[in-house]
């Protein structure tokens, strides 16, 4: 079973002027469209290939050594970018649950857009910043290239369920927002798809 792009909920100029249409269209349909290419060749008549992604990206010790690493960047990147379309949508609004314990495990909804902020920008290279439930609770992470907190600690160096993630790979916004990074990060938060959280969030248990 190949892997395939996800269709996006949403036009690519749906998230203007936070997000660029071209910029959405070219990380969608190009960079995207690669990661799933590369990964359907490197599981080529691989089992594992029947899995849904987020799953191969835990079982990586089962990919033969030869094609881990291409698993990992790839899969990864497939399922990162899965997880990232659906997390973006105007007009959402933090509440309930999520609310309740953003405030509580952050000192306050401010104070985790600080923290959140200072984890994306700090990302050195390319990477993504992550929002996620542990069984310690709400935890701000970071990961490196295209790993996910799926992966586990051993992969990925941390781990957790995402509830809200941001691409700072440049690709995803260099071509409105040259090297202002910051900047980017700060429109995010127009276009968080807090329904889209709020719902992982309850599904996490």
């Amino acid at each position: 079973m190949a892997y395939t792009l996800p269709r996006l909920p949403y036009s690519y100029d749906a998230l203007e002027p936070h997000f660029d249409k071209e910029t959405m269209e070219i990380h969608h349909s190009r960079h995207h469209q690669t990661y799933v290419n590369s990964l359907n060749a490197a599981l080529e008549g691989s089992e594992l290939s029947s899995l849904a992604v987020d799953e191969v990206i835990t079982k990586l010790d089962q990919v033969p050594a030869e094609k881990r690493t291409a698993v990992r960047n790839h899969g990864g990147g497939h399922s990162n970018h899965s997880f990232f379309w659906k997390n973006l949508k105007t007009g959402t609004t933090l509440s309930g649950d999520l609310k309740a314990a953003i405030e509580n495990g952050f000192g306050g909804f401010e104070n985790f857009q600080q923290q959140f902020e200072k984890a994306a920008t700090t990302v050195f290279g390319s990477g993504w910043a992550w929002l996620v439930k542990t069984d310690g609770g709400l935890k701000i992470v970071t990961t490196h290239n295209q790993d996910s907190p799926l992966m586990g600690e051993a992969v990925a160096g941390t781990s957790g369920f995402p509830i809200i993630g941001l691409d700072v790979w440049e690709h995803a916004y260099y071509l409105k927002y040259r090297n202002k990074r910051p900047d980017y990060i700060k429109a995010y938060w127009e276009v968080v798809n807090w329904d889209e959280a709020s719902a992982r969030f309850t599904q996490s248990g």
